[in-house]
């Protein structure tokens, strides 16, 4: 298991590398070009700075989150070939500065999705925040509104407010795309990049669908055991696999996440590890770590992977925003309680490591 922490660049993030670095046992930095738009160039000098700012500082910079899928790749336009290319472009040049794993999504319009940004909490905290009858209730325009209203002035990511600009075009160009048809535009996808991936030795891992439900009638197709099977099968390579996230997975109680995280085991390039309170209406709010304060046993999910000897990556993702740190972190991505939650995940595996040492 390698520990990472997801940063957003020194101009786009108030957590600095230095405060990182304090972090017991953070090896790595999960960063992207985050002001790069779906569909264009990565150009290698700024690729080159930001690798060389990370690693300076001392860190690893293997995976890569996100590489965002330009839509008409999704929608499956005839102009999707030379998105690809493009694609395909930014995987080489990003394995040549020492990128293993890249994640990326499929989730069409929208990346994840949530109502309340700020959900005040009974312990003083606030987080996220889904309510289902609202989604339900609401044009997407009215959530559009919500969470940019809310970012900060940060940026956030598949939330972009150039391209939300134009949303009911987009709701119009995906109006005939099918959950069938968007499996079959990943397909095409995979079957373009895979022989790539394989050729630079990078792993492309799938991050699920955030919530894992259908919204505003758009498809979803990474959102159950049944779709993540099909990913990982539809193109059978080494190099197609999957990010598995606890929380996004989890707004779910249909999804077993041990069950995941055990049967997908040589399939997950990439792990995040958060947690939510499911409620019966529907409605999930996104917790501490600690296993008991939502409804995924993530001490279960973390013995899972220790138990098949995980050698890729994790984060503690997301988490309350704790102190008053509201008034300037990126909504879900505040200092204090993902650092709570990297010590969480540190005992857990020092526990099963020292525990597994003394049976021998």
């Amino acid at each position: 298991m390698q520990i990472t922490w997801r940063w957003y660049g020194s101009n786009n993030d108030d957590i600095t590398l230095s405060t990182i670095k304090q972090i017991p046992n953070v090896k790595g930095i999960v960063w992207s070009l985050h002001h790069k738009q779906a569909g264009e160039i990565w150009e290698e000098q700024e690729i080159e700075a930001e690798v060389k700012k990370i690693k300076d500082s001392g860190f690893s910079v293997d995976v890569v989150e996100s590489v965002n899928v330009h839509d008409d790749i999704k929608i499956g336009l005839a102009s999707r070939d030379h998105y690809i290319d493009i694609y395909i472009d930014t995987i080489r040049k990003l394995a040549k500065v020492g990128v293993k794993v890249i994640c990326y999504n499929f989730m069409p319009v929208f990346d994840w999705t949530r109502t309340d940004l700020y959900h005040q909490n009974d312990d003083g905290s606030n987080s996220l925040y889904y309510e289902k009858s609202l989604v339900e209730g609401v044009d997407a325009q009215t959530i559009v509104d919500r969470i940019l209203k809310g970012a900060n002035d940060k940026t956030m990511p598949g939330w972009e407010p150039e391209r939300l600009a134009k949303l009911q075009e987009l709701f119009d160009a995906y109006k005939d795309v099918t959950e069938t048809k968007l499996q079959e535009n990943l397909k095409y996808f995979l079957e373009r990049i895979i022989p790539i991936c394989e050729e630079v030795d990078v792993k492309m891992a799938i991050h699920p669908d955030d919530p894992p439900w259908p919204i505003f009638n758009l498809p979803r197709i990474a959102r159950s055991y049944e779709h993540l099977k099909y990913i990982v099968e539809c193109v059978d390579s080494p190099c197609n696999g999957l990010t598995v996230c606890t929380g996004s997975l989890g707004a779910s109680g249909k999804n077993d996440l041990v069950t995941i995280t055990n049967d997908f085991k040589d399939k997950i390039f990439f792990m995040h590890i958060r947690n939510v309170k499911r409620f019966s209406n529907g409605d999930f709010v996104e917790t501490s770590h600690k296993y008991d304060d939502g409804d995924i046993d993530i001490i279960e999910v973390m013995k899972t992977l220790h138990n098949n000897k995980y050698k890729y990556y994790i984060r503690a993702d997301h988490g309350r925003h704790l102190w008053g740190e509201e008034k300037k972190c990126r909504p879900g991505y505040g200092l204090y309680d993902r650092a709570l939650g990297v010590m969480y995940l540190n005992g857990i595996w020092d526990t099963l490591e020292k525990s597994s040492n003394e049976t021998k």
